[in-house]
Formats: C-alpha cells, structure tokens, sequence
C-alpha cells in the first residue's frame, strides 16, 4: 500500500486505509451487529480511534489488522450496549401477517438467522473467514487468539450452520 522505506502519518494512512477498506470493515461489522447504521458508526469511530492511536501503533504495517480488531471490538461493545438497552425498553406490541411472514423467510434471512444464531466467538471467525477470506493466522491476530482456537471455532461454527439450516431449509412455514 506504501512505498517501501516510505513513512505515513496518520492522516495519509487513515486516508488510504479508509479509500481501501472502508466497505469491507463496514460489512464485517454488519454481520457482527446486524445493522447498517450501527455497522457504519462503529467503522467510522474506528477509523476515529486509529487516528488517535497513530503514534503508538508500534508498527504501521500491521495497521489493517489493528483497524480490524478495533471494528470487532467495537462491535461487541455496540452488541453488549443494544443488550442492555433492550433489557430496559417496553416490549412491544406483537403484530403478524401472512405477507411479513412469507417475506421473512427468503434465503439471505435464512442464513443471516442462522448466523445470529451463533455463540459470538463463532459468528466472528465465520465472518472473518468466509466474509473476508482471512487467513487463519490474520483471524487469529484480529481477534487475538490462536491458530487452534480459530481452527476450532470455525469448524463448530460451520457444523452449526450447517445443521440449522439443513433444518431450516426443510421447514416448509
């Protein structure tokens, strides 16, 4: 991304960072907190918290993968705040119908259900992984884990999706 030898400061590299990656990071963070606006705020606070941080990042090269535990972190964080939140909100009044039914159920729901569905760990190395094709070893570094346990989420995580929707796609309603 930078000449070799070449020194950013942070507003170039935050610029160039933000130009190369900023609907990647915004759609990892959607599937995190499943919400558009949510995803796009904590990017942006992110890209924010980058810029703050430029002077310490102890090696500028390794700034993608530091921006990308810092979206993951906030997403938790934006996940762990909707929680609470939601557990002070006044439940709201239940109204169905046939046509919300039939269009909640299209396949991209399906799956992104079935995702939701996932302990947290899990859905993040899913994501990571199948989302933004990262290798085992960039997963590891994002979310600050090893190879093994990276291996291990993710074939837990794969088994579960397959087997909800195996169940889900047979399920007529």
């Amino acid at each position: 991304m930078r000449p070799r030898g070449a020194t950013w400061d942070a507003d170039t590299a935050v610029e160039q960072l933000y130009a190369a990656h900023w609907r990647q990071l915004v759609r990892l963070s959607m599937l995190l907190v499943r919400d558009v606006g949510t995803a796009e705020e904590v990017v942006q606070d992110s890209f924010v918290a980058l810029h703050s941080r430029w002077s310490r990042l102890r090696d500028p090269e390794k700034a993608l993968a530091y921006l990308r535990q810092i979206v993951v972190n906030r997403s938790r964080s934006a996940l762990r705040h909707r929680s609470v939140v939601a557990k002070h909100a006044p439940l709201p009044e239940v109204t169905s119908s046939a046509d919300e039914a039939a269009l909640a159920h299209g396949q991209r729901d399906v799956v992104l259900e079935a995702l939701r569905q996932l302990p947290e760990r899990q859905r993040e190395v899913v994501a990571l992984r199948y989302y933004l094709d990262l290798s085992e070893a960039d997963i590891a570094a994002t979310l600050g884990i090893s190879r093994g346990a990276v291996k291990s989420h993710s074939s837990r995580g794969l088994a579960a999706l397959r087997l909800s929707l195996g169940s889900l796609m047979e399920d007529p309603s």
